[in-house]
């Protein structure tokens, strides 16, 4: 039985040994965000008309994701899709692989943010390398769209989430090429996740934006519209793929408007 157990160690006994499940190696496509920007921004540098599809929580939904990235093929109307967070349940490697593996199938090209599920043991490390920065911007047409890390309570509360110095620099940064804003995000505030100390700075910064249009976000598990300030700024959550439901905006020079789409 030592020999036996020995031969396993020095041939490797295939199938017997894999990676934990916390291994952030992978293999594929790395820094999928600015990949993905590029697309978007050549594609719609001359567009005065936008429609994007925001989905968010697709988690350990596979197949209603598979549905899902179908139904927006099918529709063949979306410029591009922004996945507002929590690709996976668990942050592990193989759930981000899978994702990635379904989201790929879009016709039109996909960003994605940081989720608080995607951040749990080496999650963060995770999207790092597979998408990019947890905070991140790019202009189409000319609308900016802000994309925000704002999952505080799996950092403890101890990082910048949001990033005040980050969203001032989006203020003004590129400023030249574009004229409205949307900012988007996972966790929104007075949500569990959001560090709420800190909601009534967001609000004043959010709303410092040049023509801020939305907020949009996640995490919730239902679809939304209100405005959590009562500010006359309006902030929409997506629904999350099991209850089989998505967003389509349709964003214009006089304004936008917007769908709930049942798939």
């Amino acid at each position: 039985m030592a020999a036996t157990a020995m031969a396993c160690v020095v041939t490797g006994c295939d199938g017997v040994f894999d990676y934990h499940p916390y291994d952030a190696r992978f293999d594929g496509e790395t820094g999928h965000n600015a990949s993905a920007i590029s697309r978007i921004e050549a594609a719609t540098v001359d567009k005065d008309t936008l429609h994007v599809a925001f989905i968010s929580d697709s988690h350990g939904w596979y197949t209603e994701t598979e549905d899902m990235v179908n139904d927006i093929n099918s529709r063949g109307v979306a410029d591009f899709v922004v996945h507002l967070g929590d690709l996976t349940d668990c942050a592990t490697t193989k759930e981000y692989v899978w994702q990635r593996d379904v989201l790929s199938k879009l016709g039109v090209p996909y960003v994605a943010l940081l989720g608080n599920h995607d951040c749990l043991g080496t999650g963060e490390e995770v999207f790092l390398r597979m998408y990019g920065e947890s905070n991140f911007s790019f202009i189409a047409g000319r609308v900016k769209f802000v994309c925000l890390n704002t999952n505080a309570t799996e950092y403890d509360y101890v990082a910048a989430n949001p990033d005040f110095d980050y969203m001032e620099e989006q203020m003004t940064a590129d400023s030249a090429r574009f004229d409205r804003t949307i900012v988007c995000m996972h966790a929104c505030p007075y949500s569990d996740q959001f560090n709420n100390n800190v909601a009534k700075p967001f609000e004043l910064y959010v709303t410092h934006f040049p023509g801020i249009m939305f907020c949009v976000y996640g995490h919730d598990h239902h679809q939304a519209a209100s405005e959590i300030f009562d500010d006359g700024l309006m902030y929409y959550g997506v629904d999350c793929a099991s209850h089989r439901s998505y967003m389509l905006f349709t964003i214009t020079p006089d304004g936008y408007e917007y769908e709930v789409v049942d798939f």
